[in-house]
């Protein structure tokens, strides 16, 4: 029975290990074309076992990679069925990096295993990634229609692999300049260079984060044909159960849409945000206007003048490449990768304390610095651990001693946060969270020495890091500091948020010897409110694109408070009413803010 697309994206939410089974792709790789080689893409593997999808860095890499993430135990094999063109010895290439390279042994090694024959190469021990060459293989009549390659992760410290190139011709090394290897990858998997045209939609919003699905729902409410792109299994981002963090924020105006996708105030880490993924899940798939396409990655956008015609996005499970149209769009991907793709302006960093008159005498030049610079708030990882009634053992981890020195924590909260001045929180992003996890595995190992935390069992890390700061893009009104503390009532509100504004920085520059922890400075409001304008969520320059969440145009210090996703969802309800409303009239979001700004304001709950 072929499933209608709403059922066939809720079965891929659920993860269901059947429909990944029957999947052409996933079940059974076959040669590529040139009927000398094979690439094996570690993403359509048929059985994941222990390792992870890890698809947080596909924008900026250029792929995808399975992820040993076994809280230093090894976790089980990922296996997959694989065509050979001819029987014959075939020279292999692994890409994958030594994420921690040092004077120790590698943390992330796995073995390659081809039907039964293990490859003596020992993977993930080279700094950077890279083919790394595995030697030869020599595969026989019998086998080569029907053989089985399986991933072995040695170590359960982060291991990662993105793919397994056999080849006849020793001198056929795999491409890695970034600009090269997609498309070599596609031609080598064999896959059709056709992209599927999913049609025109009223809306597209690219981001399944909170302020996504807020925006998704209040399109859905008014009868826009919508189509949410996720490049997760999951909706909710940072409240998902990938990351867990807790919605703060007030609902605002926006209750009864805001009600459908939020979660309870659990500890930060805490499994209650898979109960909380589940009823979002049912919401949103409940949504009739609403296509939800998860696991798909946004890869590139025609424009045509100062407008998105259409964005082309790759499903990381099986490689195809869908095309979605539309008159208007949201970028609610936090990073920003709608608009940069458009070329919509954005800022980044720390502005002059000139700038915007946001200098503060209690925080100083960590609020606002003499001159502009790249700093900005920095990505968490959490973890938790739980209480046992035996005294628990854990691997030496040398690599990790550099970054925890002699901390000592039994869990992690908000506070186990990374950002640095030399580092992009895009660019570098992949660093970033692996820094964080020699912070977390060092200080796990520290900890369990400590007599009252012996019974101590780690039992969750995050692999996908929770960001609060990237690109911003610029709106005809940049939010400010200054908006906020003033309590600034702009005629076009649409969000109304009372937490006081709260910006980070690492405690390392507060005097304190760890640099993955952060601390909050906060400032409240003059009258206990600040609001958000309309004007500060749709692009100066892109004539259709709205943007909801941490990308909303504003400064550093005006994103210290409405970052966090009850307010971010508050902004993704407007767009998304607004959306509603450029349909309605025919026109983009600006004509909406001078022209219809007292009926957007009354859809999103505020009085005429």
């Amino acid at each position: 029975m072929t499933l209608p697309r709403r059922a066939f994206i809720g079965q891929m939410a659920a993860g269901s290990t059947a429909f990944l089974a029957s999947h052409p792709l996933f079940g059974q790789i076959a040669s590529s074309l040139d009927r000398k080689s094979v690439l094996v893409e570690t993403a359509f593997f048929g059985r994941l076992g222990g390792w992870k999808v890890d698809t947080q860095f596909e924008n900026y890499l250029g792929f995808s990679y399975l992820l040993a993430h076994g809280l230093g135990q090894s976790v089980p094999d990922a296996v997959a069925s694989v065509e050979f063109p001819s029987a014959g010895r075939y020279h292999t290439w692994v890409l994958t990096k030594d994420w921690c390279p040092g004077a120790w042994d590698s943390p992330g090694q796995f073995k390659v295993k081809l039907n039964d024959t293990t490859l003596d190469t020992t993977f993930g021990t080279k700094p950077g990634w890279t083919w790394q060459s595995g030697g030869t293989v020599d595969v026989s009549e019998d086998d080569h229609l029907h053989s089985t390659i399986s991933l072995q992760d040695l170590t359960g410290f982060e291991g990662r692999c993105s793919a397994v190139y056999f080849s006849k011709d020793a001198n056929d090394t795999p491409p890695i300049d970034r600009d090269v290897l997609p498309g070599w990858r596609r031609r080598k998997v064999g896959l059709s260079s056709d992209v599927i045209d999913e049609g025109s939609y009223d809306l597209i919003i690219v981001g399944g984060g909170i302020s996504g699905c807020a925006a998704a729902l209040a399109a859905n409410e008014r009868g826009v044909k919508t189509a949410l792109i996720q490049n997760r299994p999951v909706l909710g981002g940072n409240a998902s159960g990938e990351i867990r963090v807790h919605t703060e924020g007030i609902h605002g105006m926006a209750e009864k849409i805001m009600k459908q996708i939020d979660t309870p105030h659990y500890p930060n880490g805490d499994p209650e945000a898979i109960d909380a993924d589940q009823k979002r899940m049912k919401n949103m798939s409940a949504a009739t206007h609403v296509d939800i396409f998860l696991n798909h990655c946004l890869v590139s956008v025609e424009t045509d003048g100062n407008r998105i015609r259409s964005i082309e996005v790759h499903e990381a499970a099986n490689g195809n490449m869908r095309k979605f149209s539309a008159p208007q769009f949201i970028d609610c991907t936090g990073d920003g990768w709608l608009g940069e793709k458009a070329g919509a302006k954005f800022s980044y960093g720390r502005e002059s304390k000139h700038k915007y008159g946001e200098e503060w005498a209690q925080h100083g030049e960590l609020w606002s610095p003499e001159k502009p610079d790249n700093r900005v708030m920095g990505s968490s990882v959490l973890w938790n651990t739980k209480e046992t009634n035996r005294r628990v053992s854990f691997p030496s981890v040398p690599w990790a001693k550099p970054v925890a020195k002699d901390h000592v924590s039994p869990k992690g909260e908000w506070q186990w946060e990374f950002s640095k001045d030399s580092l992009h929180q895009i660019e570098d992003a992949e660093t970033i969270r692996d820094h964080m996890f020699r912070a977390i595995y060092g200080t796990y190992a520290n900890t369990i020495q400590r007599p009252q935390y012996r019974n101590l069992e780690l039992v969750w890390i995050a692999f996908n890091a929770g960001k609060r700061e990237s690109r911003r893009f610029i709106g005809p009104h940049i939010f400010t500091g200054v908006d906020a503390r003033e309590s600034v009532e702009f005629p076009d509100a649409v969000v109304t948020e009372k937490r006081s504004i709260d910006v980070h920085y690492q405690e390392k520059l507060l005097g304190r010897p760890e640099d993955f922890l952060s601390e909050a400075l906060f400032l409240k409001p003059k009258n206990g409110f600040y609001y958000i304008p309309y004007r500060s969520l749709y692009s100066a320059n892109i004539a259709n694109m709205q943007m909801a969440g941490r990308c909303f145009s504003c400064s550093h210090v005006g994103l210290g408070g409405p970052r966090v996703m009850n307010t971010c969802g508050q902004m993704g309800v407007a767009t998304g009413f607004a959306a509603a409303l450029c349909k309605k009239h025919a026109v983009d979001p600006a004509k909406v803010g001078s022209d219809h700004i007292t009926e957007l304001r009354q859809l999103c709950g505020y009085p005429a």
